[in-house]
């Protein structure tokens, strides 16, 4: 009879006494994990007749997926739209640094800069794994230049900058490379924008709509050229109205493509998005909902003077502004801290919070086969959390890279 090590001679590690967010449900099941996989236990039994390696007792915390973060500008002093010497140290901590929130893998984010920064800095990002080093990066966010001046919010104006005659040559141009570039906001209310909507989608690479005055045709005919997120719901786009509810009206729209899915970020900090709106967005499109934490260098650093690309930018409390005056700068919230926020505020269940920070970025990013789920043969990249959702443990691929020191196993 073939033992488990007729397969692998790796270990076969067994999470018992947790449940486990499994298709949309916590369910009181063990957890199994080998090479940095997670194991259909059934398989191990009766094709290898195998068994566990290590048992570990889960004292009861529920598992969940680990928290992909599509939108962070920086923290911990870092700040990825400025063109360092050690840009590679500062994205090594901020990815470090996030293990401690439930953040396996993210998109860090420029906002609106010079050409010259994105041809410094994007050379500077390589998509890679995580693990006990940081979080895994899965491509870069750039938020900008390509936006509106009426909504530009924290960017600098000087900076912005419309497609011409060479639509996507423009921007080719203007960052230099898409090589690690996962995702690009625009406003496609801009001329020309549908051919680069277009070509971008060609690419791969995934179009959110953001920084707009866009009304609601033209941002359905973004979507149909390819188009499938919105970049921080209601900031920095027109309000509803009710006879052109413009980008908002997406989450309700019926000219979104058979078998498509839109999908919105949101920023859940309790300041971005009153309470009321996150409940309004939440009731009319859920399965699109995409926690982000928008957060800047200051999160995880004292209030006062920090940057924001080619802004100074004050925190004030949980308030982040642009230095003297009231426009608000990104965020300094925590991906769990969003979390919990979002929980509270929409009264979803557990279940619901966990995969608006875990799932549907995953699925946003067709990378649903092994990231955000806890599906047999997905990446075991998953959190240990308790029942008021704080992280107790952050494992990537199976292996403990950040631990709560008060919660002992």
């Amino acid at each position: 009879m073939p033992s488990n090590k007729s397969v692998s001679d790796a270990p076969i590690v067994q999470f018992t006494n947790c449940r486990i967010l499994r298709s949309h449900q916590l369910q009181r099941e063990d957890l199994w994990v080998r090479e940095g996989k997670i194991l259909n236990p059934e398989k191990l039994f009766f094709d290898e007749k195998g068994s566990a390696d290590i048992q570990l007792d889960c004292k009861d915390s529920i598992i969940a997926p680990g928290f992909i973060d599509v939108q962070i500008n920086g923290g911990f002093g870092v700040d990825f739209s400025l063109a360092t010497d050690d840009f590679k140290s500062g994205i090594d901590l901020v990815s470090q640094k996030i293990l401690s929130h439930g953040v396996t893998s993210f998109c860090p984010t420029l906002v609106t800069s010079p050409p010259s920064v994105y041809h410094q800095v994007l050379p500077q990002i390589s998509i890679r794994n995580g693990g006990v080093h940081g979080a895994g990066i899965l491509g870069a966010h750039l938020e900008g230049p390509f936006i509106s001046k009426e909504k530009k919010g924290a960017h600098p104006e000087h900076c912005l900058r419309t497609f011409e005659a060479g639509a996507f040559q423009d921007l080719l141009a203007t960052y230099g490379s898409l090589d690690c570039v996962q995702i690009v906001t625009l406003a496609p209310e801009m001329k020309r924008s549908s051919e680069v909507i277009r070509e971008l989608t060609k690419q791969g690479i995934c179009v959110s709509l953001g920084h707009s005055v866009a009304n609601l045709s033209q941002a359905e005919e973004a979507v149909q050229h390819g188009a499938s997120f919105i970049t921080h719901l209601f900031n920095a786009m027109l309000p509803f109205h009710h006879r052109d509810p413009g980008i908002v009206g997406l989450l309700t729209s019926d000219k979104i493509p058979a078998g498509r899915r839109v999908f919105y970020g949101m920023i859940s900090d309790g300041i971005h998005t009153n309470p009321a709106a996150l409940r309004i967005a939440h009731r009319a499109h859920p399965k699109g909902l995409v926690l982000v934490t928008d957060a800047i260098a200051g999160m995880g650093l004292a209030p006062g003077r920090h940057t924001l690309g080619q802004q100074v930018v004050e925190i004030d409390g949980l308030n982040t502004y642009i230095a003297g005056t009231k426009t608000l700068s990104g965020s300094v919230a925590t991906m769990d801290t969003c979390v919990r926020h979002f929980q509270e505020a929409t009264g979803c269940s557990v279940e619901t919070a966990l995969e608006a920070a875990s799932l549907h970025p995953a699925q946003l990013l067709g990378i649903e086969h092994k990231k955000g789920t806890l599906n047999y043969d997905s990446d075991a990249d998953f959190l240990m959390l308790n029942d008021d959702l704080y992280v107790q443990a952050t494992y990537i691929a199976g292996e403990e890279v950040w631990r709560q020191d008060a919660f002992g196993m």
